[in-house]
């Protein structure tokens, strides 16, 4: 696929086949994300990855059981919009997905948002180029519990950046509309 096609090919999917995702392919994904950019070389992402929908069932638990809890501590939570999905036990916030793969990295490191974030851009580009959908879903990142999170592999100084979900995509949405972008000048 040439790179062209890939940016415009890239959509955030949400619905996804049976057809499951070997782990050998998301450790592939894994490996080519870690050829992003990221400050000082430093390369401090980190990946959980989940190949069990149980398991991805408990993570979106968690993080709407604490979503909630920010929302009820505080009303003007930016969550607020999404407080009737988070409070439907029926609610998967990672969409049934087949697998997850979780980008994390120390919680105190200047630049962990900017090179977690490249590193996920990465992943979901590499995923296209193999027929397969991603999601960033920001609603996921929130895992508390010390249990799930050492189930995860998430030592107390991580903090996750980018919960991807993976999967082959049921269908495929028309590209959104994007406006033209604002150039605030052009010097020579």
């Amino acid at each position: 696929m040439e790179y062209s096609e890939l940016l415009h090919n890239r959509r955030s999917i949400r619905s996804f086949t049976d057809m499951p995702v070997t782990n050998e392919i998301l450790l592939e994904l894994i490996k080519e994300s870690t050829l992003a950019p990221n400050s000082s070389h430093s390369q401090i992402w980190k990946f959980s990855v989940v190949n069990s929908r149980e398991m991805i069932r408990r993570v979106s638990d968690e993080s709407k059981k604490n979503i909630c809890r920010r929302i009820d501590d505080n009303p003007a939570d930016y969550a607020k919009m999404y407080e009737a999905a988070l409070r439907n036990p029926d609610y998967n916030v990672f969409y049934n997905a087949p697998a997850l793969v979780i980008i994390s990295g120390p919680a105190d490191y200047r630049n962990l948002l900017v090179d977690c974030a490249l590193c996920a851009g990465y992943l979901m580009y590499a995923a296209v180029a193999r027929g397969l959908g991603t999601c960033w879903i920001n609603l996921g990142a929130d895992v508390r519990d010390t249990e799930l999170r050492a189930a995860l592999g998430l030592t107390d100084e991580l903090r996750i950046v980018a919960p991807i979900i993976i999967g082959y995509p049921a269908s495929i949405p028309p590209a959104r509309h994007r406006e033209e972008p604002v150039i605030l000048k052009v010097i020579g």
